[in-house]
Protein backbone atom coordinates (compact mmCIF):
# COMPACT_ATOMS: atom_id res chain seq x y z
CA UNK A 1 0.00 0.00 0.00
CA UNK A 2 1.34 3.42 -0.91
CA UNK A 3 1.93 5.86 1.46
CA UNK A 4 2.37 9.61 1.46
CA UNK A 5 6.09 9.14 2.01
CA UNK A 6 6.48 7.67 -1.42
CA UNK A 7 4.80 10.41 -3.38
CA UNK A 8 7.46 12.75 -3.95
CA UNK A 9 5.89 15.23 -1.49
CA UNK A 10 8.79 17.49 0.83
CA UNK A 11 9.52 16.93 4.39
CA UNK A 12 7.87 20.08 5.63
CA UNK A 13 4.79 18.67 3.79
CA UNK A 14 4.85 15.19 5.27
CA UNK A 15 5.48 16.89 8.43
CA UNK A 16 1.70 18.94 8.21
CA UNK A 17 0.20 15.63 6.43
CA UNK A 18 1.29 13.62 9.76
CA UNK A 19 0.34 16.07 12.37
CA UNK A 20 -3.59 16.14 10.58
CA UNK A 21 -3.16 12.20 11.45
CA UNK A 22 -2.82 10.98 7.83
CA UNK A 23 -0.81 8.71 6.59
CA UNK A 24 -2.09 7.08 3.38
CA UNK A 25 -3.33 8.87 0.18
CA UNK A 26 -6.92 8.36 -1.15
CA UNK A 27 -6.67 6.97 -4.68
CA UNK A 28 -7.40 10.40 -6.47
CA UNK A 29 -4.09 11.34 -3.96
CA UNK A 30 -1.57 8.84 -5.20
CA UNK A 31 -2.70 9.60 -8.67
CA UNK A 32 -2.18 12.68 -9.20
CA UNK A 33 0.59 14.50 -6.67
CA UNK A 34 3.20 12.13 -8.89
CA UNK A 35 2.37 13.66 -12.10
CA UNK A 36 1.67 16.81 -10.34
CA UNK A 37 5.14 17.57 -8.91
CA UNK A 38 6.28 16.28 -12.47
CA UNK A 39 4.75 19.30 -13.99
CA UNK A 40 2.30 17.73 -16.03
CA UNK A 41 -0.94 18.66 -16.91
CA UNK A 42 -3.74 16.80 -14.97
CA UNK A 43 -7.54 15.54 -15.57
CA UNK A 44 -8.62 14.43 -11.83
CA UNK A 45 -12.19 12.78 -11.86
CA UNK A 46 -13.58 11.16 -8.87
CA UNK A 47 -16.51 11.15 -6.65
CA UNK A 48 -17.05 13.63 -4.08
CA UNK A 49 -15.57 13.02 -0.41
CA UNK A 50 -12.35 11.26 -1.90
CA UNK A 51 -9.70 14.49 -1.39
CA UNK A 52 -9.28 16.29 -4.17
CA UNK A 53 -8.61 19.41 -2.29
CA UNK A 54 -5.24 17.54 -0.55
CA UNK A 55 -4.21 16.20 -4.35
CA UNK A 56 -3.17 19.46 -5.67
CA UNK A 57 -3.13 21.74 -2.50
CA UNK A 58 0.33 18.97 -1.61
CA UNK A 59 2.01 18.75 -4.94
CA UNK A 60 1.71 22.88 -5.10
CA UNK A 61 2.85 23.40 -1.42
CA UNK A 62 6.13 21.20 -2.27
CA UNK A 63 6.59 23.24 -5.50
CA UNK A 64 6.73 26.85 -4.08
CA UNK A 65 9.03 26.22 -1.07
CA UNK A 66 11.58 27.49 -3.82
CA UNK A 67 10.95 30.85 -5.27
CA UNK A 68 8.95 34.25 -3.58
CA UNK A 69 6.06 36.26 -4.60
CA UNK A 70 6.33 39.58 -5.98
CA UNK A 71 3.62 42.48 -5.28
CA UNK A 72 0.26 41.79 -7.15
CA UNK A 73 2.01 38.93 -9.33
CA UNK A 74 0.76 35.56 -7.45
CA UNK A 75 2.49 32.66 -8.45
CA UNK A 76 -0.29 30.10 -8.52
CA UNK A 77 -4.25 30.26 -9.12
CA UNK A 78 -7.16 28.59 -8.01
CA UNK A 79 -10.21 28.99 -9.12
CA UNK A 80 -13.71 27.86 -7.51
CA UNK A 81 -16.96 28.08 -8.21
CA UNK A 82 -18.48 29.60 -4.74
CA UNK A 83 -16.79 31.22 -1.73
CA UNK A 84 -17.65 28.24 0.68
CA UNK A 85 -15.36 26.11 -1.38
CA UNK A 86 -12.56 28.83 -1.79
CA UNK A 87 -12.36 29.59 1.85
CA UNK A 88 -12.08 25.44 2.79
CA UNK A 89 -8.95 25.86 -0.14
CA UNK A 90 -7.78 28.26 2.17
CA UNK A 91 -8.20 26.18 5.02
CA UNK A 92 -6.51 23.40 3.15
CA UNK A 93 -3.22 25.28 2.61
CA UNK A 94 -3.33 26.97 6.36
CA UNK A 95 -3.46 23.41 7.92
CA UNK A 96 -1.10 21.62 4.94
CA UNK A 97 1.02 24.43 4.72
CA UNK A 98 1.82 25.29 8.71
CA UNK A 99 5.61 24.93 8.46
CA UNK A 100 5.60 27.05 5.45
CA UNK A 101 6.08 30.78 5.07
CA UNK A 102 3.38 31.37 2.31
CA UNK A 103 1.53 34.55 1.61
CA UNK A 104 -2.28 33.55 1.07
CA UNK A 105 -4.75 35.90 -0.86
CA UNK A 106 -8.41 34.68 -1.01
CA UNK A 107 -10.62 36.98 -3.34
CA UNK A 108 -14.12 35.97 -2.78
CA UNK A 109 -17.20 38.32 -2.77
CA UNK A 110 -18.62 40.06 -0.09
CA UNK A 111 -15.34 40.79 1.07
CA UNK A 112 -13.85 44.69 1.33
CA UNK A 113 -11.88 45.25 -2.03
CA UNK A 114 -9.11 46.91 0.21
CA UNK A 115 -8.44 44.08 2.39
CA UNK A 116 -7.84 42.15 -0.56
CA UNK A 117 -5.93 44.88 -2.76
CA UNK A 118 -3.29 45.02 0.80
CA UNK A 119 -2.68 41.10 0.32
CA UNK A 120 -2.61 41.23 -3.38
CA UNK A 121 0.31 43.89 -2.66
CA UNK A 122 1.98 41.84 0.17
CA UNK A 123 2.72 39.38 -2.89
CA UNK A 124 0.64 36.08 -3.16
CA UNK A 125 2.06 32.74 -3.14
CA UNK A 126 -1.26 31.03 -3.59
CA UNK A 127 -4.03 32.62 -4.79
CA UNK A 128 -7.71 31.22 -4.36
CA UNK A 129 -10.43 33.26 -6.14
CA UNK A 130 -14.47 33.15 -7.55
CA UNK A 131 -14.04 34.20 -11.37
CA UNK A 132 -16.08 37.09 -11.06
CA UNK A 133 -14.07 38.62 -7.87
CA UNK A 134 -10.69 38.14 -9.71
CA UNK A 135 -11.86 39.69 -12.42
CA UNK A 136 -13.28 42.80 -10.73
CA UNK A 137 -9.56 43.07 -9.44
CA UNK A 138 -7.94 42.40 -12.48
CA UNK A 139 -10.19 45.37 -14.41
CA UNK A 140 -9.00 47.72 -11.52
CA UNK A 141 -5.39 47.50 -12.30
CA UNK A 142 -4.59 45.38 -9.02
CA UNK A 143 -3.63 42.30 -10.10
CA UNK A 144 -1.52 40.63 -12.52
CA UNK A 145 -1.49 36.98 -13.69
CA UNK A 146 1.69 36.74 -15.81
CA UNK A 147 3.88 35.18 -13.36
CA UNK A 148 1.09 32.41 -12.66
CA UNK A 149 2.78 29.29 -12.74
CA UNK A 150 0.02 26.50 -11.39
CA UNK A 151 -3.55 27.10 -12.23
CA UNK A 152 -5.98 24.99 -10.85
CA UNK A 153 -9.85 24.70 -12.11
CA UNK A 154 -11.73 23.05 -9.00
CA UNK A 155 -15.15 21.44 -9.55
CA UNK A 156 -15.18 22.39 -13.21
CA UNK A 157 -18.39 20.86 -13.83
CA UNK A 158 -20.28 23.03 -11.61
CA UNK A 159 -18.13 26.00 -13.29
CA UNK A 160 -20.28 25.35 -16.20
CA UNK A 161 -23.47 24.92 -14.40
CA UNK A 162 -23.02 28.67 -12.67
CA UNK A 163 -22.18 30.57 -16.35
CA UNK A 164 -18.28 30.81 -15.45
CA UNK A 165 -17.14 29.09 -18.31
CA UNK A 166 -16.73 32.59 -20.50
CA UNK A 167 -15.17 34.04 -17.16
CA UNK A 168 -12.93 30.91 -17.20
CA UNK A 169 -11.41 31.79 -20.69
CA UNK A 170 -10.99 35.13 -20.58
CA UNK A 171 -8.85 34.63 -16.99
CA UNK A 172 -6.66 31.70 -19.07
CA UNK A 173 -6.40 34.09 -22.06
CA UNK A 174 -4.20 36.49 -19.28
CA UNK A 175 -2.29 33.28 -18.12
CA UNK A 176 1.28 32.20 -19.81
CA UNK A 177 0.76 29.48 -21.95
CA UNK A 178 3.49 27.95 -20.12
CA UNK A 179 1.81 27.53 -17.15
CA UNK A 180 0.87 23.94 -15.68
CA UNK A 181 -2.82 23.92 -15.37
CA UNK A 182 -4.80 20.86 -13.48
CA UNK A 183 -8.68 20.35 -13.28
CA UNK A 184 -10.78 18.60 -11.01
CA UNK A 185 -14.13 17.07 -10.97
CA UNK A 186 -16.76 14.88 -9.96
CA UNK A 187 -18.50 14.34 -13.37
CA UNK A 188 -17.30 15.19 -16.28
CA UNK A 189 -20.49 16.50 -19.09
CA UNK A 190 -19.04 16.51 -22.59
CA UNK A 191 -19.47 20.36 -22.75
CA UNK A 192 -16.62 20.01 -19.93
CA UNK A 193 -14.52 17.48 -21.56
CA UNK A 194 -14.21 19.92 -24.65
CA UNK A 195 -13.27 22.58 -22.29
CA UNK A 196 -10.09 19.94 -20.64
CA UNK A 197 -9.01 19.69 -24.29
CA UNK A 198 -8.73 23.39 -24.69
CA UNK A 199 -6.93 24.15 -22.07
CA UNK A 200 -4.66 20.73 -20.82
CA UNK A 201 -1.59 19.95 -23.10
CA UNK A 202 -0.83 16.37 -23.27
CA UNK A 203 -2.78 15.88 -19.91
CA UNK A 204 -2.22 13.15 -17.07
CA UNK A 205 -5.74 11.37 -16.54
CA UNK A 206 -6.97 9.93 -13.64
CA UNK A 207 -10.13 8.10 -12.73
CA UNK A 208 -10.69 6.63 -9.43
CA UNK A 209 -14.15 6.10 -9.79
CA UNK A 210 -16.84 6.17 -13.05
CA UNK A 211 -18.01 9.29 -13.79
CA UNK A 212 -21.27 10.50 -11.66
CA UNK A 213 -21.02 7.36 -9.41
CA UNK A 214 -21.95 7.50 -6.11
CA UNK A 215 -20.38 6.37 -2.57
CA UNK A 216 -20.84 2.94 -1.72
CA UNK A 217 -21.05 4.27 1.86
CA UNK A 218 -24.17 5.83 1.46
CA UNK A 219 -27.42 3.87 1.67
CA UNK A 220 -29.93 5.40 -0.91
CA UNK A 221 -33.75 6.03 -0.45
CA UNK A 222 -36.83 7.23 -2.19
CA UNK A 223 -39.84 8.80 -0.70
CA UNK A 224 -43.30 9.04 -2.21
CA UNK A 225 -44.62 12.47 -1.37
CA UNK A 226 -47.43 14.67 -2.69
CA UNK A 227 -47.09 17.85 -4.55
CA UNK A 228 -48.99 20.26 -1.66
CA UNK A 229 -45.94 21.99 0.40
CA UNK A 230 -47.99 21.66 3.56
CA UNK A 231 -48.29 18.15 2.85
CA UNK A 232 -44.92 17.84 1.08
CA UNK A 233 -43.00 19.01 4.51
CA UNK A 234 -44.98 16.98 6.95
CA UNK A 235 -43.61 13.77 5.08
CA UNK A 236 -40.15 15.33 5.82
CA UNK A 237 -40.55 15.99 9.26
CA UNK A 238 -42.20 12.31 9.80
CA UNK A 239 -39.10 11.46 7.76
CA UNK A 240 -36.57 12.53 10.49
CA UNK A 241 -38.33 11.82 13.03
CA UNK A 242 -38.26 8.10 12.27
CA UNK A 243 -34.62 7.96 11.94
CA UNK A 244 -33.20 6.15 15.09
CA UNK A 245 -29.64 7.57 14.21
CA UNK A 246 -30.05 10.60 12.64
CA UNK A 247 -27.18 12.75 14.12
CA UNK A 248 -27.55 15.57 11.93
CA UNK A 249 -28.59 16.10 8.25
CA UNK A 250 -28.43 18.77 5.17
CA UNK A 251 -31.98 19.46 3.10
CA UNK A 252 -31.54 20.04 -0.37
CA UNK A 253 -34.12 22.30 -1.84
CA UNK A 254 -33.88 23.92 -5.51
CA UNK A 255 -34.86 27.09 -5.20
CA UNK A 256 -33.89 29.64 -2.19
CA UNK A 257 -37.22 30.67 -1.39
CA UNK A 258 -37.83 27.20 -0.69
CA UNK A 259 -34.89 26.94 1.53
CA UNK A 260 -36.24 29.77 3.87
CA UNK A 261 -39.83 28.61 3.30
CA UNK A 262 -38.80 25.15 4.57
CA UNK A 263 -36.31 26.69 7.29
CA UNK A 264 -39.00 29.21 8.85
CA UNK A 265 -41.33 25.74 8.82
CA UNK A 266 -39.27 23.27 10.32
CA UNK A 267 -38.70 26.01 13.33
CA UNK A 268 -42.03 26.20 13.91
CA UNK A 269 -42.20 22.66 14.67
CA UNK A 270 -39.17 22.89 17.23
CA UNK A 271 -36.47 21.31 15.26
CA UNK A 272 -32.71 22.76 15.42
CA UNK A 273 -32.51 24.21 11.72
CA UNK A 274 -30.48 26.85 9.83
CA UNK A 275 -30.64 28.05 6.44
CA UNK A 276 -27.88 28.31 3.87
CA UNK A 277 -28.55 29.64 0.23
CA UNK A 278 -26.53 32.13 -2.20
CA UNK A 279 -28.58 35.40 -1.14
CA UNK A 280 -27.20 35.28 2.41
CA UNK A 281 -24.31 37.93 3.13
CA UNK A 282 -20.65 36.40 3.67
CA UNK A 283 -20.92 36.61 7.02
CA UNK A 284 -24.47 34.75 7.80
CA UNK A 285 -23.12 31.95 4.98
CA UNK A 286 -19.78 31.18 7.41
CA UNK A 287 -21.46 31.57 11.23
CA UNK A 288 -24.56 29.41 9.50
CA UNK A 289 -21.73 26.62 8.43
CA UNK A 290 -19.93 26.77 11.57
CA UNK A 291 -22.42 26.90 13.92
CA UNK A 292 -23.78 23.38 12.19
CA UNK A 293 -19.94 22.15 12.32
CA UNK A 294 -20.11 22.62 15.59
CA UNK A 295 -23.77 20.55 16.42
CA UNK A 296 -25.37 23.71 17.64
CA UNK A 297 -27.16 22.90 14.87
CA UNK A 298 -29.06 19.50 14.27
CA UNK A 299 -30.41 20.77 10.44
CA UNK A 300 -29.10 22.72 7.49
CA UNK A 301 -31.69 23.71 5.34
CA UNK A 302 -29.47 24.50 1.83
CA UNK A 303 -29.33 25.17 -1.92
CA UNK A 304 -27.19 23.94 -4.54
CA UNK A 305 -24.77 26.32 -3.14
CA UNK A 306 -23.75 23.32 -0.07
CA UNK A 307 -23.59 20.53 -2.52
CA UNK A 308 -20.34 21.04 -3.57
CA UNK A 309 -16.84 20.12 -2.12
CA UNK A 310 -17.80 21.13 1.81
CA UNK A 311 -16.33 19.69 4.27
CA UNK A 312 -18.61 18.78 6.42
CA UNK A 313 -16.90 15.04 6.78
CA UNK A 314 -19.64 13.93 9.83
CA UNK A 315 -22.76 14.41 8.18
CA UNK A 316 -24.96 11.49 9.04
CA UNK A 317 -27.53 12.45 6.64
CA UNK A 318 -28.99 14.35 3.76
CA UNK A 319 -32.28 14.95 2.86
CA UNK A 320 -33.12 15.73 -0.95
CA UNK A 321 -36.47 17.70 -0.47
CA UNK A 322 -36.83 18.32 -4.10
CA UNK A 323 -35.43 16.14 -6.75
CA UNK A 324 -32.76 18.14 -8.11
CA UNK A 325 -33.31 19.43 -11.18
CA UNK A 326 -29.93 18.62 -12.81
CA UNK A 327 -29.24 14.87 -12.18
CA UNK A 328 -25.31 15.37 -11.49
CA UNK A 329 -26.13 17.66 -8.61
CA UNK A 330 -27.56 14.44 -6.97
CA UNK A 331 -24.57 12.84 -6.98
CA UNK A 332 -22.58 16.08 -5.21
CA UNK A 333 -25.83 16.18 -2.78
CA UNK A 334 -25.76 12.95 -1.92
CA UNK A 335 -21.78 12.87 -1.11
CA UNK A 336 -21.74 15.03 1.54
CA UNK A 337 -22.56 12.01 3.93
CA UNK A 338 -20.93 8.81 4.21
CA UNK A 339 -17.50 10.80 3.62
CA UNK A 340 -14.11 9.46 4.82
CA UNK A 341 -15.01 5.69 4.94
CA UNK A 342 -18.20 6.50 7.16
CA UNK A 343 -21.73 4.97 6.38
CA UNK A 344 -24.27 7.56 5.69
CA UNK A 345 -27.97 7.37 4.28
CA UNK A 346 -29.65 10.10 1.80
CA UNK A 347 -33.82 10.09 1.02
CA UNK A 348 -35.26 11.64 -1.91
CA UNK A 349 -38.92 13.05 -1.65
CA UNK A 350 -40.01 12.54 -5.04
CA UNK A 351 -43.85 13.53 -6.21
CA UNK A 352 -45.51 12.66 -9.52
CA UNK A 353 -44.24 15.57 -11.08
CA UNK A 354 -40.62 15.29 -10.34
CA UNK A 355 -40.33 11.41 -12.20
CA UNK A 356 -38.42 12.80 -15.27
CA UNK A 357 -35.80 13.91 -13.18
CA UNK A 358 -35.16 10.73 -10.71
CA UNK A 359 -35.22 9.33 -14.56
CA UNK A 360 -32.39 10.91 -15.23
CA UNK A 361 -30.43 10.45 -12.22
CA UNK A 362 -31.12 6.18 -12.10
CA UNK A 363 -29.83 6.67 -15.79
CA UNK A 364 -26.74 8.93 -14.96
CA UNK A 365 -25.65 6.98 -11.92
CA UNK A 366 -26.78 3.53 -14.06
CA UNK A 367 -28.71 2.04 -10.47
CA UNK A 368 -32.41 1.98 -9.59
CA UNK A 369 -32.96 3.58 -6.02
CA UNK A 370 -35.19 1.87 -3.64
CA UNK A 371 -38.44 2.90 -2.21
CA UNK A 372 -38.69 4.15 1.47
CA UNK A 373 -42.61 2.34 2.41
CA UNK A 374 -44.01 2.07 -1.10
CA UNK A 375 -43.64 4.03 -4.24
CA UNK A 376 -45.72 6.81 -5.81
CA UNK A 377 -48.59 4.19 -6.66
CA UNK A 378 -49.34 4.02 -2.96
CA UNK A 379 -50.68 7.66 -2.78
CA UNK A 380 -54.00 8.32 -1.35
CA UNK A 381 -56.52 9.20 -4.78
CA UNK A 382 -56.89 13.01 -3.70
CA UNK A 383 -53.14 13.15 -4.28
CA UNK A 384 -53.84 13.12 -7.86
CA UNK A 385 -55.45 16.97 -7.59
CA UNK A 386 -52.58 18.19 -5.91
CA UNK A 387 -50.69 17.40 -9.00
CA UNK A 388 -52.78 19.30 -11.13
CA UNK A 389 -50.99 21.97 -13.04
CA UNK A 390 -52.39 25.09 -11.91
CA UNK A 391 -53.09 26.40 -15.31
CA UNK A 392 -55.19 24.11 -15.49
CA UNK A 393 -56.94 24.83 -12.62
CA UNK A 394 -57.19 28.40 -13.62
CA UNK A 395 -59.17 26.81 -16.41
CA UNK A 396 -61.60 24.93 -14.42
CA UNK A 397 -62.06 28.03 -12.79
CA UNK A 398 -63.03 29.79 -14.97
CA UNK A 399 -65.58 27.52 -16.48
CA UNK A 400 -66.99 26.97 -13.03
CA UNK A 401 -68.31 30.84 -13.05
CA UNK A 402 -70.12 30.25 -16.00
CA UNK A 403 -72.20 27.49 -15.21
CA UNK A 404 -76.36 28.18 -13.77
CA UNK A 405 -76.60 29.76 -10.20
CA UNK A 406 -78.02 27.43 -7.84
CA UNK A 407 -81.70 26.92 -7.65
CA UNK A 408 -81.79 28.65 -4.26
CA UNK A 409 -80.52 31.76 -6.45
CA UNK A 410 -83.28 31.33 -9.35
CA UNK A 411 -85.72 30.85 -6.67
CA UNK A 412 -84.98 34.77 -5.43
CA UNK A 413 -84.55 35.70 -8.86
CA UNK A 414 -88.48 34.64 -9.51
CA UNK A 415 -90.04 35.95 -6.64
CA UNK A 416 -88.32 38.92 -7.21
CA UNK A 417 -89.94 39.23 -10.83
CA UNK A 418 -93.73 39.53 -8.97
CA UNK A 419 -92.64 41.45 -5.89
CA UNK A 420 -90.08 44.20 -6.95
CA UNK A 421 -87.19 44.90 -4.11
CA UNK A 422 -85.10 47.82 -3.92
CA UNK A 423 -81.75 47.07 -4.43
CA UNK A 424 -79.08 49.49 -2.65
CA UNK A 425 -76.05 49.85 -4.97
CA UNK A 426 -73.25 50.16 -2.89
CA UNK A 427 -70.58 53.13 -2.99
CA UNK A 428 -68.33 53.74 -5.98
CA UNK A 429 -65.52 52.89 -4.28
CA UNK A 430 -66.70 49.80 -2.44
CA UNK A 431 -67.37 48.38 -6.21
CA UNK A 432 -63.71 49.13 -7.08
CA UNK A 433 -62.33 47.52 -4.12
CA UNK A 434 -64.66 44.57 -5.23
CA UNK A 435 -63.51 44.88 -8.71
CA UNK A 436 -59.75 44.35 -7.41
CA UNK A 437 -60.17 42.10 -4.62
CA UNK A 438 -61.67 39.80 -7.73
CA UNK A 439 -58.47 40.43 -10.02
CA UNK A 440 -56.24 39.51 -6.84
CA UNK A 441 -58.00 36.15 -6.74
CA UNK A 442 -57.86 34.95 -10.09
CA UNK A 443 -57.68 31.15 -10.29
CA UNK A 444 -59.86 31.06 -7.62
CA UNK A 445 -63.76 30.05 -6.87
CA UNK A 446 -66.16 33.42 -6.15
CA UNK A 447 -67.62 32.84 -2.91
CA UNK A 448 -70.11 36.18 -3.29
CA UNK A 449 -72.70 36.21 -5.70
CA UNK A 450 -75.15 39.30 -6.21
CA UNK A 451 -78.75 37.46 -5.69
CA UNK A 452 -80.85 40.24 -6.55
CA UNK A 453 -81.92 41.83 -10.22
CA UNK A 454 -79.61 43.86 -11.54
CA UNK A 455 -80.53 47.69 -11.60
CA UNK A 456 -81.62 48.95 -14.51
CA UNK A 457 -79.66 53.00 -14.82
CA UNK A 458 -79.68 54.44 -11.25
CA UNK A 459 -82.72 51.64 -10.16
CA UNK A 460 -84.97 53.48 -7.59
CA UNK A 461 -81.87 55.93 -6.21
CA UNK A 462 -82.44 58.63 -8.94
CA UNK A 463 -80.15 61.87 -8.06
CA UNK A 464 -82.54 64.86 -7.08
CA UNK A 465 -81.33 67.16 -9.69
CA UNK A 466 -82.83 64.89 -12.69
CA UNK A 467 -86.07 65.26 -11.54
CA UNK A 468 -86.27 69.06 -11.65
CA UNK A 469 -87.95 69.73 -15.12
CA UNK A 470 -86.42 71.49 -18.18
CA UNK A 471 -87.04 74.95 -18.52
CA UNK A 472 -88.98 75.99 -21.30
Amino acid sequence: MVTFSELGLSQKVLSAVEDAGYTIPTPIQAGAIPPALAHRDLLGIAQTGTGKTASFVLPMLTRLEKGRARARMPRTLILEPTRELAAQVQENFITYGKYHKLNIALLIGGVSFDEQDRKLERGADVLIATPGRLLDHQERGKLLLTGVEIFVIDEADRMLDMGFIPDIERIAKLIPFTRQTLFFSATMPSEIQILADRFLQNPEEIKVAPPSTTAKTVTQRLVAAKSKDYEKRATLRDLIRSQDNLKNAIIFCNRKRDVSELFRSLERHEFSAGALHGDMDQHSRTAMLQGFRDNKLQLLVASDVAARGLDLPDVSHVFNFDVPIHAEDYVHRIGRTGRAGRSGASFTLVTKRETKQLDAIEKLIDQKIEWHDGDLSGLSADSDDNDKPKGRNRRQTSKSTTEPLPSKRRTTNAVAKTEPTRIETPPMSTQKDATNDNKNKRGRRRNDYDDGPSPVGFGDDIPAFMMIGAKQ
